[in-house]
């Protein structure tokens, strides 16, 4: 869109406020409310962004680590934001108001690539200096409560009360008695230019998994961050809480985030993961870009698993991956391969990702490491059949079990620094350790219930 577009949108929608945003690490999205008059002078020229944004952590808390890109040593100047025209939508929830993502840059106007939308960005450059455009879809699940922000504060997170009862997976009886919520999550999401593909109830009290359309990576992940905090407002205006939390309960199972990618032609008109001759309609770009993915899924783990919670979703017989397996339409593997029913709908569907990952670095993660197995022509181990969480000792190679470990495998990745950066990798690593060693000072329920009486 040009400005004279967006001036006239403006005009046609009666828009009186602007909200303008970015993503930062944790895939939070930071922003503020300008006028119409304001965006105006921001779109043509940029407008100042505190930089503290990639200088804390998801709770505001300022990282303690000099080593990281901004802190009290800069002072926590402003970043350049500029805004990028074509995220351009109207809040269903708030009709007079638009919406814009912004992207920030250094103050010389070169792209930071501290922020995960730019990284992503940056790897899909390289895959369409490849001759590749790739194509994504996420979906994630997510409990719904009958809580409040300040209920499940009070509650201490405990005996909160789920959107409904029982394990009703696939539930048309659940997801009809609630059709109000979920009829406007489909609704108003498809008013925000978030189109979703299918809902349903999942295993679990108050569960649902949700399949966004796909789309191309950059707008698919602009989609997906846009659709978890969608969500939440949409379920605070219905007077539930919504939480993407990998693991919230030690009894119940996980929520992912899956990500569906495949590797089209410049043009968009060939699906370059078919190959009606290949093995399994799988063609050589699609077996290397599995090969790829199975080579690196070690190192960029923590991008794809980024916090404490997350290692707690990746065990056995949770339906999330334990090892690095790959397999044709296999649920147990960490990567599964769709042939589909027509070459357009062939894809890997990265299943590692959990949904509190950031959508962008989840993208970034999975089509790097893919690009990087096309580029090197790199050949996967067989195909796994059966249950991969049962593999023989030394069949499947283990993934990291905690966040310190997915941490380390990052920090001294070659593959992916040469990848994403120095800068991004030492920052991102640095925010990952400093997660890790905030959980390791808190004194948890656990603990409190095993040894304070007992020991």
């Amino acid at each position: 869109m040009t400005l004279s577009d967006v001036q006239a949108a403006f005009e046609e929608r009666g828009i009186r406020k602007v909200k303008v945003g970015a993503f930062d690490i944790d895939g939070v999205l930071r922003g503020k409310y300008i006028s119409p008059e304001k965006f105006l002078s921001a779109a043509q020229e940029g407008f100042g962004f505190c930089d503290v944004i990639f200088g804390w952590d998801s709770s505001d808390t300022l990282y303690d680590d000099r080593s990281a890109f901004t802190g009290w040593h800069t002072g926590y100047p402003d970043a350049l934001a500029r805004i990028d025209l074509g995220t351009f939508r109207v809040v269903p929830w708030e009709p007079d108001t638009a919406f814009f993502i912004a992207d920030l840059h250094h103050a010389d106007g070169a792209p930071l690539l501290l922020s995960p939308r730019q990284l992503l960005q940056k790897v899909i450059g390289r895959a369409e200096g490849l001759g590749f455009r790739p194509l994504v879809a996420v979906e994630y699940e997510y409990f719904l409560f009958q809580e409040t922000a300040h209920s499940v504060r009070e509650k201490g997170y405990r005996g909160m009360r789920p959107l409904s009862p029982g394990m009703f997976g696939y539930s048309v009886l659940r997801a009809s008695t609630h059709a109000e919520v979920v009829h406007r999550i489909v609704d108003e999401m498809r008013a925000y230019g978030v189109e979703i593909e299918g809902i349903h109830t999942e295993t679990g009290p108050g569960v649902y998994e949700t399949a966004l359309r796909y789309d191309s990576a950059l707008r698919a992940a602009d989609k997906a961050a846009l659709f978890k905090t969608g969500v939440k407002e949409i379920a605070a205006r219905s007077g539930l809480i919504a939480t993407f939390m990998a693991k919230w309960s030690a009894d119940l199972p996980g929520c992912s985030g899956h990500v569906h990618q495949s590797l089209w032609d410049r043009e968009g008109v060939q699906n370059v993961f078919h190959d009606e001759t290949g093995d399994r309609g799988l063609s050589d770009v699609a077996r290397h870009y599995i090969g790829g993915q199975v080579a690196l899924m070690p190192d960029v783990m923590a991008l794809v698993c980024p916090t404490v919670n997350s290692y707690k979703r990746t065990v056995p017989g949770t339906w999330a991956p334990t090892g690095v397996a790959w397999g044709v339409e296999n649920r147990t593997t960490a990567l599964r391969a769709i042939p589909g029913v027509s070459g357009k709908s062939t894809r890997v569907e990265y299943r590692l990702a959990g949904a509190d990952a950031n959508p962008y670095l989840a993208v970034a993660a999975g089509l790097a490491s893919g690009l990087y197995g096309v580029e090197r022509r790199i050949e996967p181990p067989p195909p796994f059949s059966g249950d991969a969480y049962a593999a023989p000792e030394g069949a499947v190679r283990p993934l990291p079990r905690s966040l310190e470990e997915a941490t380390e495998a990052l920090r001294s990745s070659r593959a992916a620094r040469d990848l994403f950066g120095d800068a991004f990798v030492d920052h991102f690593a640095m925010t990952r350790a400093w997660e890790a060693r905030q959980f390791r000072k808190a004194v948890t329920d656990w603990e409190l219930q095993r040894y304070f009486e007992i020991i």
